[in-house]
């Protein structure tokens, strides 16, 4: 597999805003050993085999008509979740509503805490907005302190913030009423977008959304993703929700037409499968607990603590992300997230998608073998390549929500200066 790892070594050289796409690594690898994908975060419990059966049975309907009006699919969609369509506009993803988002409603510039979503910091940055970047601090585990996000943007003078929650990649989530306070405190601003996209995967507590107060308050849109969601990212389909003159003027822009037909049947579907959705974010929950139980056991790796369906983790000190990337993915078939080129993360950091237990254990032992040079449980010899600790550079396992002491704490470097300008405030 020589020659399909330099290939797939080559796809992350040239992607450097994200990871490459899985049918890119697939046609890279030549499909000579399965990819077990802890990069892009799906739910792998729906929708069930009956729904894809289903999918299946229609697809040459699904490809050969047109699909309906969003305002068909929209109405649809906001009779399952009980949102008034006037309050509603749906989007070819998430993407799609942010970059429309950036357009019509975002001035000269956009607070953002960082690391987060990519696209909040590149897309305002690619129609020469000004992008004030808050670092989350690591000391503190990536934790988003509200009040002092209020006197950064205060201090920046910045006309729109926008707060992932939970956020991509740590997981770090705020409780309902800390995000209330927050849009209390910047009501002022023309725009503070709150990105839910992964919400529905959090168990803190029992409902810590704001769409319901969003509709009241005239200058707050709160972002979903439905492929995030139901693990259909191919799909393309997301929704703001936001009073009727915000999410009105979303709605006018939006091109026609620009649901497909598969994110029309998927939203027809989800009356009768509402059981088995709920039942596939429990399973995502109690995978994660589990996923960093088992993350936490190994010697020097830095587990944060989680709401969304995937875990940031910081590794053992003198390991190299890019070539654990590299390593996992051609000796043993294992795809994680890479860091390094998140802004406000580096590349000593993974954020590994939630999967079932089987999947897990192979992600522990790859990680194992290649950190440590150190056997599988099942006694096999440890891989002949060389480990990427060197022995006694690692200290036993760590406690599951430990965290650096801040007088350790690894200053952040993007490789470029001008990001590292921006992300430090000079």
């Amino acid at each position: 597999m020589a020659e399909a790892g330099s290939n797939v070594t080559e796809l992350f050289r040239t992607s450097t805003a994200h990871s490459p796409s899985y049918a890119a690594l697939s046609r890279a690898t030549g499909d000579q050993q399965p990819i077990t994908d802890f990069c892009i975060p799906c739910n792998p419990y729906f929708p069930t085999p009956e729904m894809f059966e289903e999918l299946g049975d229609r697809l040459r309907e699904i490809l050969t008509y047109y699909p309906s009006s969003a305002d068909t699919i929209t109405a649809e969609l906001c009779s399952v979740l009980g949102l008034n369509p006037q309050t509603v506009a749906m989007g070819n993803g998430s993407t799609e509503l942010i970059t429309w988002i950036d357009h019509l409603l975002v001035r000269e510039s956009l607070a953002v805490p960082v690391p987060t979503f990519g696209r909040w910091t590149d897309q305002p940055m690619e129609t020469g907005k000004r992008v004030d970047m808050f670092p989350l601090p690591e000391s503190h585990g990536f934790v988003l302190d509200p009040a002092s996000f209020v006197d950064f943007v205060r201090s920046r003078g910045s006309r729109t913030a926008v707060i992932c929650n939970p956020n991509n990649p740590d997981g770090g989530l705020l409780p309902r009423h800390a995000v209330l306070a927050l849009l209390d405190q910047l009501q002022d601003l023309d725009l503070v977008v709150v990105d839910e996209s992964f919400l529905e995967f959090a168990d803190a507590e029992s409902d810590a959304s704001v769409v319901g107060d969003a509709v009241l308050r005239p200058n707050t849109i709160v972002l979903r993703s439905l492929g995030k969601n139901f693990g259909l990212h191919g799909v393309r389909f997301g929704y703001l929700v936001a009073n009727p003159g915000l999410a009105g003027r979303v709605r006018a822009a939006l091109p026609k037409w620009n649901l497909n037909s598969f994110a029309e049947t998927v939203v027809f579907m989800l009356k009768e499968h509402r059981l088995e959705y709920a039942h596939s974010l429990r399973l995502v929950q109690r995978d994660r607990q589990e996923m960093i139980w088992q993350l936490s056991r190994l010697p020097g790796l830095t587990v944060y603590p989680s709401q969304g369906n995937f875990v940031y983790v910081r590794l053992p000190e003198g390991a190299d992300g890019a070539l654990l990337r590299d390593r996992l993915l051609e000796e043993h078939g294992v795809l994680v997230r890479e860091c390094g080129n998140k802004i406000g993360s580096s590349s000593r950091y993974l954020r590994l998608v939630v999967r079932p237990q089987p999947d897990v254990q192979r992600l522990v032992a790859g990680l194992e073998r290649t950190l440590y040079g150190t056997p599988h449980t099942s006694g096999q010899a440890p891989l002949s390549g060389q480990a990427l600790v060197p022995a006694g550079r690692h200290p036993g396992p760590m406690p599951m929500h430990a965290h650096a002491d801040p007088a350790h704490a690894l200053p952040y470097a993007s490789g470029t200066a001008a990001v590292d300008r921006l992300v430090q405030g000079a």
